[in-house]
């Protein structure tokens, strides 16, 4: 990013083909629309080039483009009010990607685990991707939602204790059985 910012805008390529993937997996799983998901990794990278002068370097690239992605949701949520984030139904219309089949083994667990995503609230869910999906440690979490490491935890606390509770009602399981299969351990 850094020689991007210096004008060297050819390395723009170099990073869409890195991290589109990855912000198209994060959009996906925030809007359950694919179109609209191809489109926002669009924005992302056009805000990338539109401000890449206020890129400093002193956090991770991947915590200034996920404040980016953060900032086109939020955008694009606020220009189509109509639209509402994970609907209860936009979940049957994700696809699966490799890192959720790898965590969880059945379909229909997968099926579940995505329903019970869509009925968190934006915020829970938004900390869950950014944790567990896209693997971003609490620190830059806190940058990326301007939150200390502390509330990001007891968010990503919270978030998990509600996706359980919501994932036990839609399996129809006792809280006992679905914990550690939700919580990877």
């Amino acid at each position: 990013m850094l020689r991007v910012k210096d004008g060297d805008l050819a390395q723009l390529g170099v990073l869409f083909d890195r991290y589109s993937l990855r912000l198209y997996s994060f959009f996906v799983r925030h809007t359950g629309r694919r179109d609209v998901s191809e489109d926002l990794v669009q924005d992302v990278f056009l805000r990338i080039l539109k401000y890449r002068a206020s890129f400093r370097g002193d956090a991770p690239f991947t915590v200034w483009m996920y404040q980016m992605a953060r900032n086109v949701a939020s955008d694009h949520f606020t220009k189509w009010k109509n639209e509402h984030p994970m609907e209860e139904g936009t979940a049957d219309r994700m696809e699966s990607d490799d890192r959720i089949h790898d965590m969880l083994v059945e379909r229909e667990e997968h099926r579940l685990l995505h329903k019970a995503l869509a009925l968190l609230t934006p915020e829970k869910r938004e900390v869950l991707l950014l944790s567990r999906f896209e693997e971003l440690t609490y620190e830059e979490i806190g940058k990326i939602v301007q939150a200390p490491v502390g509330t990001i935890k007891a968010r990503v606390h919270y978030a998990l204790k509600d996706l359980r509770r919501a994932y036990d009602e839609l399996s129809g399981r006792r809280p006992d059985s679905a914990a550690t299969s939700l919580n990877g351990d």
